[in-house]
């Protein structure tokens, strides 16, 4: 049993390694995944131990808050019951605003203030010289008190988790200003001591070593560092945002002859439901009545329209754009084709992939770590001869540059933008690890029919006898094939239907078991077939015969016709490439990939369809078993292999490819053991789900390098390694800036991906 979780009051990679670490060592959780930029809690229990209940108590006693995420059900709307990622990101942001406005108003006046006096800015004659430096003191600390209380949060927040041996990065930010705001007291109390004393010099030196703009400074800029965070998150879950927002919130219903209109939620199974021209479908079912044009780019990113007839099925939030549509409702609510691929790629975003395990391993460590550099720093300044407030300036510095966060947001912010990218493309990676393992696939096995060819035959070529015209051959075809079920007669009624063949109906009909079918037309016998049936009929073949054989090599049917023992000619069959397929198997060549088509058709159509695609190598005959086993056969040169199939008999072999893709026209067998599903009947999404795990991946391992870089440079930087040698040092308020815009970074990284080439 899966159940996910919305979590509260987690600040950065630590607390998510902590909440994480609580959930795992429950009895009975499977897995667990923490998503650090969704503030959500992912566990798959065996339903032998720990309960939800136990879930939330055991994150509760971690120090953070946990909110059962309900699934919506069938009636419910296709939004889960907790706030969206983009919600969240958005209240918090306009929170942090608020908070670094009221900040920066206070803070900028101090900041000049202490400026003004060692810079000789114009000040108030209050402030200035030794006998107002008690004055100047307390003026600094009124401006400071107001910007501690307004953040005061990050001090409850941060001294709470390091009381609960949990430390996170609000734990170094309180430390550093806190370690200042106290600095600065015990200076104040220096300042008017002296005073007292009468020594106004010295009163006057102190004034300068306050540290109270350091500490203020500090609260403003990780709370601006928060305030843009918060923002460039929100924008990571546009994606999601967008797919939700697809559902028409309202329907009308056809009732008793009326129309009424209502909400999307109320609509019913079996409901009828009237579409006009420009609203968007509300419910999954089948059309009844009315014919137009539907747009289905919501779902499936193809910008062309789709005709839509009686009979056909339509889904919801995709847009009719002329014409009317009544529609029998099937699907509503949390149970249409939308809800369930907002769920798919809301639940895939929340999974973790492989890469981020090293950064949760050393999320894990982080801050102690760092408390402790910072420890040593100060000692060992102090060791050096420095003063107190220089050595507390440099540890300071190393607390507050440190950013946990940049290692937590690596890798969500780049998945989720990754998957939301996809999802508009109609492109649906069903978790973080399929998305990652995508980029290292070095062969491609492709099914042949429905994934490489239409999936249905249809007419190629139509080669009337010499001295036959064309109409009469039709004329034939169309009167005997459109009374046969079979699907090669199928293929030629339709076509003929097309042509706007007219003929009459045949009589004296009958099937003729493995060969063909026979009747009278216009009263003239008439055989439709095979060969074999013609030269048991004795009708001469003639030069015909060699085109079939032409025929067959490319993988075509050919049907015969024959009318009063006379050859009339052959109408070839075929189940087509795709108009992409060609373009799709060269998109993959140049990725590098090898492609490979399996199939159970015979090898002579097999070779033809594999050269017509241009695949690299074809392997025909093969059951759904054979087809497991050459997935298994490919992996055993040490490359990962992808399967692309859309059947039952794919299923197997899904499953055991490294990744399994599934065209999202396929079957429910073929979707369920996928771990990506195209939502288009396009092979040539194939490569780009490639390209998309590439530059995802790519995007990822730059965000890890910056997080890794950033803090391996600026933490030597900030405990004045460099300072002796090249003077080189960080304020506590440039290490501030610096932390906070490491984060910004890492998320404005990861969004470039929305404009990923595909």
């Amino acid at each position: 049993m899966k159940a996910r979780f919305s979590v509260t009051g987690m600040s950065c990679a630590m607390c998510a390694a902590r909440v994480q670490k609580a959930v795992a060592a429950l009895p009975g959780v499977r897995d667990c995944a923490v998503n650090l930029l969704k503030g959500d809690l992912c566990v798959e229990l065996d339903g032998t131990g720990a309960d939800p209940a136990a879930v939330v108590k055991a994150v509760e006693q971690a120090g953070y808050g946990a909110t059962p995420i309900e699934a919506p059900g069938p009636k419910a709307p296709p939004r889960p019951a907790a706030p969206t990622p983009a919600e969240k990101a958005a209240r918090e942001a306009a929170a942090l605003r608020r908070r670094f406005a009221r900040s920066a108003l206070f803070a900028a006046p101090l900041l000049y203030l202490s400026m003004g006096r060692a810079m000789g800015w114009p000040l108030p004659p209050c402030l200035l010289g030794a006998s107002n430096a008690g004055v100047f003191a307390l003026t600094l600390l009124l401006l400071a008190a107001p910007v501690a209380c307004l953040n005061a949060r990050l001090f409850r927040g941060g001294l709470k988790a390091l009381l609960r041996g949990g430390p996170n990065m609000d734990s170094l930010v309180a430390l550093g200003a806190g370690a200042s705001l106290a600095y600065g007291l015990w200076t104040l109390y220096r300042v008017v001591a002296a005073l007292g004393a009468g020594q106004a010099a010295a009163a006057e030196a102190l004034a300068g070593d306050l540290y109270f703009d350091g500490a203020a400074m500090i609260l403003t800029l990780v709370t601006l560092g928060k305030w843009l965070e918060a923002r460039a998150k929100g924008r990571t879950t546009e994606a999601l945002g967008a797919l939700l927002a697809l559902a028409p919130k309202t329907a009308r219903l056809l009732r008793g002859g009326r129309e009424e209109t209502v909400p999307a939620e109320a609509v019913a199974v079996g409901d009828a439901v009237l579409v006009k021209a420009g609203e968007a479908i509300p419910v999954d079912g089948t059309v009844e009545a009315g014919r137009g044009a539907v747009d289905e780019s919501a779902l499936t990113g193809e910008s062309i329209p789709v005709d839509k007839a009686p009979g056909d099925r339509a889904a919801c939030a995709t847009v009719l754009r002329d014409g009317y549509l009544t529609i029998r409702a099937e699907r509503v609510g949390g149970e249409t084709a939308l809800a369930q691929i907002v769920r798919l790629v809301d639940e895939a975003t929340s999974s973790k992939a492989p890469l981020a395990k090293l950064a949760d391993r050393v999320a894990g460590v982080f801050v102690p770590a760092v408390i402790a550099v910072a420890l040593a720093t100060f000692a060992a300044w102090l060791a050096c001869g420095a003063g107190v407030g220089f050595a507390l300036t440099m540890a300071v510095s190393v607390l507050v540059v440190s950013c946990p966060c940049a290692l937590g947001l690596a890798t969500p912010t780049a998945v989720m933008v990754g998957m939301g990218r996809g999802a508009a493309r109609g492109i649906l990676f069903k978790s973080a690890e399929a998305l990652e393992a995508a980029h290292a696939v070095g062969v491609v096995a492709l099914d042949k029919t429905g994934t490489l060819t239409e999936g249905r035959p249809a007419v190629t070529d139509a080669l009337p006898a010499p001295g036959v015209e064309a109409a009469r051959l039709w004329r034939v075809a169309a009167a005997l094939e459109r009374l046969s079920g079979h699907p090669l007669a199928q293929a030629v009624a339709e076509e003929a239907a097309r042509r706007g063949v007219e003929a009459p109906a045949a009589e004296a009909f009958a099937q003729i078991p493995g060969r063909g079918l026979g009747g009278r037309v216009g009263g003239a016998p008439c055989l439709a077939g095979n060969r074999a049936l013609l030269e048991e009929r004795g009708v001469p073949t003639g030069a015909l015969a060699a085109r079939a054989e032409a025929l067959a090599g490319e993988g075509k049917t050919a049907l015969w016709f024959a009318e009063a023992g006379r050859a009339l000619g052959l109408i070839a069959v075929a189940d087509t490439l795709k108009p992409t397929a060609r373009e799709a198997v060269e998109a993959l060549r140049r990725l590098g990939v090898e492609t490979v088509m399996l199939t159970g058709d015979a090898p002579r159509t097999a070779e033809a369809i594999g050269r017509q695609a241009g695949v690299g190598r074809v392997v025909a005959g093969v059951l759904p078993q054979g087809k497991a086993a050459e997935v298994r056969a490919l992996q055993a040169g040490g490359r990962r292999v992808a399967m692309v199939g859309d059947g039952v008999n794919d299923a197997p072999a899904l499953a055991c490819a490294d990744v399994g893709v599934a065209i999202g026209a396929g079957t429910e067998v073929a979707i369920g053991a996928a771990g990506v599903v195209l939502m288009r009947n396009d092979p040539l999404d194939v490569a780009r789900a490639v390209r998309l795990s590439r530059a995802t991946v790519r995007n990822i391992k730059e965000n890890l390098f910056w997080a890794f870089f950033y803090n391996a440079a600026a933490i030597p930087l900030a405990a004045g390694c460099f300072y002796a040698a090249w003077g080189l040092r960080l304020s506590p308020m440039v290490a501030a800036l610096a932390m906070s815009l490491s984060s910004v970074f890492v998320v404005s990284n990861a969004l470039r991906l929305r404009f990923a080439r595909l």
